[in-house]
């Protein structure tokens, strides 16, 4: 007899695909997409080159500017209603350093990165 797998929340299923959350860094800024795949639109998208921001940053390229456009992000994917989105790291990038300052203000702000 085979036991079938439980069942996943519905809140998250409809969510974990569609949105991906790519990061671009330069010598010079930091900048985030949200990219729905089935469209392939970008959904919501942050960067330190935004005239905005960039005169509240001290510096356009470090740790805590990666940071702030992280939970800059987060709040426009909570204002759009897209509650958990799932990460997408190239090759070269490791969970460390500007990505996790990225990924972990998102989860601070309230989104839900998989």
């Amino acid at each position: 007899m085979v036991i079938p797998p439980p069942p996943r929340p519905p809140t998250i299923t409809k969510f974990l695909k569609p949105y991906v959350l790519r990061m671009h860094f330069t010598n010079k800024y930091v900048s985030a997409q949200v990219i729905h795949k089935p469209t392939a639109t970008v959904a919501m998208s942050a960067s330190s080159q935004e005239k905005a921001l960039r005169g509240s940053m001290e510096s356009t390229r470090d740790v805590a500017a990666a940071a702030k456009i992280g939970k800059i992000l987060a709040e426009r994917l909570l204002l759009n209603n897209i509650p958990a989105v799932t990460i997408h790291l190239k090759r070269e990038q490791k969970y460390h350093g500007k990505v996790k300052a990225v990924v972990d203000s998102g989860r601070q702000t309230g989104v839900k990165l998989l």
